[in-house]
């Protein structure tokens, strides 16, 4: 949901895995993110549980496997920008995930939007854009470091 819940299907029941009682990790992953997996086991049985993956209490496997956002509701989110769904967030080079965003506008002209659901939509405003305010292009860059473009960022869920 748009303030972070994960929720089933119909949109309000908590979601439901149909698995023994057991220690789990619990990983998370959204169509253009990186995903994040708990660092220790978590007991899920039959009663409701809630992981929050937002507070930092929340122990995270591997290295920087969330993003720290401000605002009105500080957390650590998804790291938003892996386009190509190949676990790395990379700006330049090949199978980047800036080409796909051009690509999906038009290719020929970078001033082209495009309306929908898509995985070049990075910010998850419901367009594709590449170029000016609130474009898909410049998450990316500031994922991998912000001024380093040859930087990639790598998924932490093994």
């Amino acid at each position: 949901q748009r303030d972070g819940d994960v929720v089933d299907v119909d949109g309000i029941s908590p979601v439901t895995f149909d698995l023994l009682p057991g220690i789990y990790r619990v990983a998370l992953r959204h169509r253009n993110h990186l995903g994040a997996m708990t660092l220790n086991g978590i007991a899920l049985g039959t009663v409701p549980l809630t992981v929050d993956l937002s507070l930092a209490a929340t122990a995270t496997f591997g290295t920087d496997a969330r993003k720290s956002i401000t605002g009105s509701f500080p957390a650590l989110a998804l790291w938003q920008g892996d386009v190509t769904r190949n676990n790395q967030i990379k700006y330049i080079g090949g199978t980047n995930d800036r080409d796909p965003i051009l690509v999906r506008v038009g290719g020929t002209s970078p001033t082209n939007t495009v309306s929908g659901y898509f995985p070049e939509d990075c910010n998850l405003d419901g367009t594709v854009k590449y170029t000016g305010g609130a474009n898909d292009r410049d998450p990316i860059l500031l994922n991998i470091g912000g001024s380093v473009p040859t930087n990639i960022r790598n998924g932490q869920v093994p």
